[in-house]
């Protein structure tokens, strides 16, 4: 028996899984709304092969598994044209740490724009500084 045999079967049986269709739905048509379902797909498997001693003593298999979760439903409105006919609506709540990141991301951006007015201060006065000491020479 040879290792790759079941590596073939299985990768073949993943390869019918992975399709785009299950990640991204077929619409659903509302009076008001075409609806595009989005989900998130994992998988894995894995192989494996032994040999005895003699001829009884070998074998080989393969298993796999796969999971599939809804996280969003892409909705575009027949009666609004363009960006603003289309909204994302998430199924999944940020966890801890992606809602820590997303605030540490902000306050840094906060931080930045206190920096940037503090330099523009400093050197608005520096430039005052040197017309006024321009000003007293003259």
């Amino acid at each position: 028996m040879d290792i790759g045999d079941p590596i073939k079967t299985a990768v073949e049986e993943i390869g019918k899984v992975l399709n785009i269709k299950n990640v991204v739905g077929e619409p659903i048509e509302t009076d008001d709304f075409t609806l595009i379902p989005i989900t998130k797909m994992g998988m894995g498997f894995g192989v494996g092969m032994g040999k005895g001693k003699d001829e009884r003593g070998k074998g080989a298999g393969a298993s796999g598994g796969a999971g599939i979760e809804p996280i969003a439903m892409v909705m575009i409105s027949k009666d609004v044209l363009g960006n603003d006919g289309v909204k994302i609506m998430s199924f999944k709540t940020p966890d801890l740490l992606t809602r820590a990141i997303s605030e540490i991301g902000n306050a840094a951006v906060k931080i930045m724009d206190k920096d940037q007015e503090m330099i523009k201060e400093i050197y608005m006065k520096k430039i005052a500084k040197k017309r006024e000491a321009n000003e007293l020479k003259k």
